[in-house]
């Protein structure tokens, strides 16, 4: 039994180390060299303080900043999820009427689709250029400034498709709003 035992034990402690330990070192260690930021979390840093990162949608209060999507957690990472209300359910239909109403009242503009619902993780950190476009007046009232250079910086803010192809345009709402408040004093 100890000749079976013995290679089986030892193969175990092997493969515990190797696929365990070995590996997962090296991918750590690779993502570090090639990819740093985004094996770091993607975070935001001002002043050597963390305020946030680039993949994780947080509120922002103000009149002065863009508004991100809604969300179902309320920006919580440590529960982020959808409300699983489906598309005919009379919770879900009130929220994005309320939602749409509070958009119009706050903007003076039509709310478009990703301003009065929630991505499915809520926790989706960009917004689409149209959402990012009609928060504009909002915005260059709040800072006193003059609307078309808010509108410069968010058109500079753009993330367009990758080789024009996959995905959509989209406006990460942070480095945005960090871009908002390096042009434009609020």
């Amino acid at each position: 039994m100890l000749t079976h035992l013995r290679p089986a034990l030892s193969l175990t402690l092997l493969f515990t180390l190797l696929t365990g330990l070995a590996y997962p070192l090296a991918m750590t260690g690779a993502a570090q060299v090639l990819f740093p930021d985004a094996a770091n979390g993607s975070l935001i840093e001002r002043g050597g303080t963390v305020i946030g990162s680039s993949l994780i949608a947080q509120g922002f209060a103000g009149a002065g900043y863009l508004q991100p999507r809604a969300s179902a957690s309320g920006w919580n990472a440590a529960g982020t999820g959808a409300s699983n209300l489906g598309p005919t359910s009379a919770t879900l239909i009130a929220q994005v009427a309320e939602r749409r109403a509070a958009f119009e009242a706050l903007n003076g503009a039509p709310a478009p689709i990703d301003a009065v619902t929630a991505s499915g993780s809520g926790l989706d950190p960009h917004i689409s250029p149209e959402n990012a476009l009609a928060q504009v007046s909002r915005i260059a009232a709040a800072r006193n400034a003059d609307p078309a250079a808010v509108r410069a910086v968010i058109e500079a803010a753009v993330e367009r498709p990758l080789l024009g192809l996959y995905g959509l345009p989209v406006v990460n709402v942070l480095r945005t709003n960090l871009a908002l408040d390096a042009a434009l004093a609020l």
